[in-house]
């Protein structure tokens, strides 16, 4: 079927499997919905899985909107090598002695203590950062040498899920809670270090992004399984994964919202400047900011963003 305008506006939480890029999910999406106008948030490497937002129809338009401030991830960390990414895709460019520390438990959670809090990153080489109007990995690709600036970010919560230690190494199973902006690899990379040996990343698994879960996801099979006519069952409500502040509208304040006049703040307690979404049979139907004492539109989706949880 030629995909086209299907009628659907929401989001939809995707258990990303390994081995696609987020794109290809983009067009996975696209297929099975017959919908064009498809987008994600929250960009997954290929061999990462897990939670990735997608948009659909006007949902496609709250991509800017959803920047999760925190992310949550298991992840696998193999000690002894480093490679060009920093994760299992690339090639081998060091290889260390291990020392016998690594396999105890205690000294694991102690190095992971030490990697909380704020401090600054500097990306993978092989990252989507733009350079110069030209992706890192482009420029890493093509034999150049990348060196990125450092990166605030911040590790709210590490802790070590197990240690194994077999014929290929050492190797923990970490979870992680970080701030927006943080690759998981480039901890990796930096735990090698600190440890006094180097290491890479092996697994990723995302488990949340925000407020959303992998319990909220949908495989792309069950998504293709659903089609058009089904997909709706599988909406995210869009308040929720946004995390803003709720102004319920009456059937005359949903005009006045579509056609952008200002409305009372109502019972919404929010300061001047601050976001709402405003909302009326369960759809999102805008964002809008407090100015002077009102709500004026910021973005208004005029077809409405199912899924809102009423």
């Amino acid at each position: 079927m030629k995909r086209g305008v299907s009628g659907l506006n929401m989001l939809v939480a995707v258990d990303k499997p390994q081995g696609m890029t987020s794109h290809d999910v983009v067009n996975h999406v696209r297929r099975a919905l017959s919908e064009r106008r498809v987008g994600h948030a929250g960009t997954l490497d290929p061999a990462a899985t897990g939670v990735l937002l997608v948009g659909v129809g006007q949902g496609t338009r709250l991509m800017g909107y959803l920047t999760a401030d925190e992310k949550s991830y298991i992840a696998t960390i193999r000690f002894g090598t480093q490679t060009t990414t920093d994760d299992a895709e690339g090639d081998v460019v060091q290889t260390k002695s291990v020392g016998p520390e690594l396999a105890d438990e205690d000294f694991a959670r102690t190095l992971l203590r030490r990697m909380l809090g704020e401090q600054l990153q500097v990306p993978p080489a092989y990252s989507a950062i733009s350079v110069d109007g030209k992706r890192a990995y482009a420029r890493a690709r093509s034999g150049e040498n990348v060196e990125l600036p450092p990166r605030s970010v911040t590790v709210y919560d590490a802790s070590l899920l197990s240690v194994r230690a077999n014929g290929d190494g050492v190797q923990w199973d970490c979870a992680f809670r970080v701030s927006k902006g943080t690759y998981v690899r480039a901890l990796a990379r930096d735990m090698g270090l600190m440890a006094n040996t180097c290491a890479h990343l092996c697994q990723l698994r995302r488990t949340a992004s925000g407020p959303v879960t992998l319990r909220d996801c949908v495989t792309l099979d069950a998504l293709s399984d659903l089609g058009t006519n089904g997909a709706c069952h599988v909406a995210l409500d869009p308040v929720r994964a946004l995390g803003l502040p709720v102004r319920s509208l009456s059937a005359a304040e949903l005009k006045r919202v579509q056609s952008g006049t200002p409305i009372a703040c109502a019972d919404v307690a929010v300061g001047e400047g601050s976001q709402v979404c405003v909302v009326a049979d369960g759809k999102l139907w805008g964002i809008w900011k407090r100015v002077s004492g009102r709500l004026r539109p910021q973005v208004n989706f005029p077809q409405g963003i199912s899924g809102v949880d009423a």
